[in-house]
């Protein structure tokens, strides 16, 4: 009969141990009934009671995903429909940013490329045509 004892009061600490983190995690405006304090007190003062009554008066309502309108950690959302970070090469933001930026670069880099192969073409053309001329 000890042991029963025992196990009933391991029960009724757990319970009163994961009542106390669920008040203590829940949010203040959530809370049903009774300020978060005086619930911590019910708590601590009548174990047993005091966790039952937490989880079936006090908890807050988990509301559905659709309408709470978004997700939140433990809000129950479906992975599928969970919202992900864009990759940067994903966001039609950033490649917009990427483009002004970089197409004026490579229109530089271009130009100076084009200056370059006609200034060797030239150069090219001199070298063949006074090679040609020599002998």
């Amino acid at each position: 009969m000890a042991r029963l004892y025992v196990l009933l009061f391991l029960v009724q600490i757990v319970l009163a141990v994961l009542a106390l983190i669920s008040c203590l995690s829940a949010e203040e405006d959530e809370i049903r009934a009774l300020p978060r304090i005086v619930w911590v007190l019910v708590i601590l003062f009548f174990p047993l009671v005091g966790s039952i009554a937490w989880y079936f008066i006090g908890r807050p309502v988990r509301a559905d995903a659709s309408q709470s309108g978004g997700w939140r950690v433990g809000g129950g959302f479906p992975e599928h429909r969970r919202p992900r970070p864009v990759a940067p090469d994903d966001d039609p933001e950033f490649l917009k940013s990427l483009d002004a930026n970089q197409s004026k670069k490579d229109r530089e880099l271009f130009e100076k490329w084009e200056e370059d192969l006609k200034r060797r073409e030239d150069e090219m053309r001199r070298r063949e045509s006074g090679d040609e001329s020599t002998p």
